[in-house]
């Protein structure tokens, strides 16, 4: 039996890998105790919801602005497992915002740096980096962990955290195919935009596709438009903390009552103002609506 060539340069460090049932009865150790205390303190979190993160997976699309912030936030609060993707070497004019990276970095991967560096800071985390670009094509070897993660019954997510379109458009339908939940972020100039995706928990929410179709033309980019680094940070933090709130299951599965899902935050840096609008399934979406499927009566049907 031939051995298939690796799709793209994997590398995992840092931490152990979890059993299926290590977490299952058990407490946390007092280092952890001590490591999340303050995290622990909240009601909404307490013993089990840290144990429930240290579970976790998440991948993580883009380690730029936004990706190496929140790769940062969930690393250090206690995510098990990060998966993280990103073809882009680092650039002088990324280190004004991307303050995981230094001079030393320039010319290296994002991802591989990134990685190497959260094992400094999060040694507990086992993370695992692709030096690839994501697509559709890439989509199961890339979410291979997370999926796996998922039929074991754990808590997972994506990020989007990238400033390409077509890439957000590939992310958005893979997430919908894979039923994994998503999280999307963004910011161009002084506006951010973040919203969650969950088809399984919260289906009347629709997609990316929904509110940006893939005829859309989108000219605006952190590239074209500049950005202020503390306005990247602003949509990072608050990308993370929608992540950790779905990882704990702080939000409401009723869906007249989601906090999180059905959003979509609309960030102005210059008032330092928040906006939301309401999330509606277009029902004839490409990705996200119903499909016609044929019975055995060649009828077609639904679902």
């Amino acid at each position: 039996m031939s051995k298939k060539t690796p799709l793209g340069h994997a590398e995992v460090l840092c931490g152990h890998i979890h059993s299926d049932n290590e977490h299952c009865g058990h407490a946390l150790s007092d280092a952890d105790f001590i490591r999340y205390s303050r995290q622990v303190l909240l009601p909404e979190v307490g013993e089990a919801g840290q144990l429930q993160l240290a579970d976790a997976g998440v991948a993580i699309i883009g380690l730029g602005g936004l990706g190496q912030l929140a790769a940062q936030y969930l690393a250090c609060a206690g995510i098990g497992r990060l998966t993280l993707i990103d073809m882009d070497k680092v650039e002088v004019s990324n280190l004004p915002r991307q303050l995981l990276f230094n001079d030393a970095d320039i010319g290296l991967n994002k991802a591989r740096v990134a990685k190497q560096k959260l094992n400094g800071i999060a040694p507990q985390c086992t993370v695992t980096a692709y030096e690839t670009v994501f697509s559709a094509a890439t989509s199961a070897h890339h979410f291979a962990e997370v999926l796996q993660l998922k039929q074991q019954g754990k808590r997972v997510l994506v990020l989007d955290c990238t400033d390409n379109f077509a890439t957000r458009q590939a992310i958005n339908r893979c997430c919908i195919e894979a039923a994994l939940p998503l999280v999307s972020a963004s910011i161009a100039a002084f506006s951010g935009q973040l919203f969650a995706v969950d088809q399984m928990r919260f289906p009347s929410g629709g997609c990316y596709h929904c509110i940006f179709p893939a005829q859309t033309r989108v000219s605006q980019s952190c590239s074209t438009q500049g950005v202020l680094g503390p306005s990247v940070g602003v949509m990072a933090s608050m990308q993370s903390l929608v992540a950790m709130q779905l990882l704990l299951s702080m939000d409401s599965c009723d869906e007249s009552k989601s906090a999180l899902f059905g959003r979509f935050w609309r960030f102005n840096a210059k008032s330092l103002s928040w906006t939301a609008a309401t999330l509606t399934r277009d029902p004839h979406c490409d990705v996200c609506g119903p499909k016609e499927i044929r019975s055995s009566s060649d009828k077609p049907s639904k679902i």
